[in-house]
């Protein structure tokens, strides 16, 4: 069996489908993009704020205090 012989389905797409797809798929791309670095960067803070808190907290940063 070759990878010739192995149908692919069509898709005949109208005006209006691909005009809808090639309008709103960059934006349904791009939210998915900014949702993904916004969780990645709460992530990053919560991690970041628990280090934080179990090396020391404020007694860390005594120095810059007094």
């Amino acid at each position: 069996m070759n990878l010739a012989d192995i149908d692919l389905p069509k898709l005949n797409l109208s005006s209006v489908p691909r005009e809808a797809l090639e309008k709103w798929l960059p934006l349904v791309i791009v939210a998915v993009l900014v949702w993904f670095a916004a969780r990645g960067l709460k992530r990053m803070f919560w991690t970041a704020f628990g280090l934080f808190w179990a090396f020391g907290g404020m007694h860390t940063l005594r120095h810059l205090i007094h």
